[in-house]
């Protein structure tokens, strides 16, 4: 199984507002970067957007250390609330879950790699998070 090595972001004005994601794929020394965005949205549907995308280029399944300064994704990937939430029907316990569309797209994807979720501090020292964040802006302003 290839080992790639993955950094997402987002970025929102607003929220909602014109948002924008940006991920960067590393593999065998090579990166790829990869952005989009849409006009109105929230920071949490960019955040995700950015892990949907990078996960979806993917062409085989893989295994993935994957970084992002979320901290609302990784606690639901690493302290279970994804697989709660599933379990009950894609709500929370006290109602509706947000971005639920998304959250059943990343579970399928996680279902086709091995994906280990990394938090990194957002706007401080990891060169590719503070890129990541670039192209989300980027997109961000575009729209």
């Amino acid at each position: 199984m290839k080992k790639v090595t993955v950094y997402t972001d987002g970025a929102c004005s607003g929220n909602p507002g014109p948002g924008g994601w940006g991920a960067i794929l590393i593999y065998n020394g090579r990166e790829k970067e990869i952005s989009g965005g849409e006009r109105e949205t929230t920071n949490n549907r960019m955040e995700l957007l950015a892990v949907i995308s990078a996960l979806s280029a993917l062409k085989e399944p893989c295994e993935i250390e994957l970084f992002t300064d979320s901290q609302y994704i990784e606690k639901a990937i690493n302290e279970g609330w994804l697989a709660g939430w599933k379990k009950k029907g894609w709500r929370r316990k006290d109602g509706e879950l947000k971005n639920s569309d998304l959250w059943q797209t990343l579970d399928g994807l996680l279902n086709q790699h091995r994906v280990s979720f990394r938090w990194v501090k957002g706007h401080a020292d990891s060169a590719y998070n503070n890129r990541c964040d670039a192209l989300a802006t980027e997109q961000r302003d575009r729209q």
